[in-house]
């Protein structure tokens, strides 16, 4: 069993910058893929990025080349470098974790809120 639990999240202006983390209680390096969704309200949960355990990585168009992300498997932490937030940004971050490249995620960390004011 993994635990997730995400910090980093807070209120920025738009254009601004955070970095969010994703501490996992075990080690993160036999899972496959790890994964950053977001959910605004009143819209669907959204998956915006992911890294393999070899470190290919995946974005959605909607922050692919402002947003990065990336793990660090001594730390077994994995992260979100967000800049030139837009106040569409807005939402609830997910960290998401799976032991295969395919199907559903196995674990879910509890959120953290990012607020763009704009």
């Amino acid at each position: 069993q993994v635990q997730l639990v995400e910090s980093g999240g807070g209120l920025v202006q738009a254009g601004g910058s955070l970095r969010l983390s994703c501490a996992a209680s075990g080690s993160i390096s036999r899972l496959n893929v790890m994964g950053w969704y977001r959910q605004a309200p009143e819209k669907q949960r959204e998956l915006i990025a992911t890294i393999s355990s070899g470190g290919s990585t995946n974005y959605a168009d909607s922050v692919k080349g402002r947003f990065t992300i990336s793990r660090d498997n001594a730390k077994n932490t994995v992260y979100l470098q967000m800049t030139s937030l837009k106040s569409e940004d807005t939402a609830v971050y997910y960290c998401a974790a799976k032991w295969s490249y395919i199907g559903k995620y196995d674990y879910w960390g509890q959120g953290t809120q990012v607020t763009v004011s704009s």
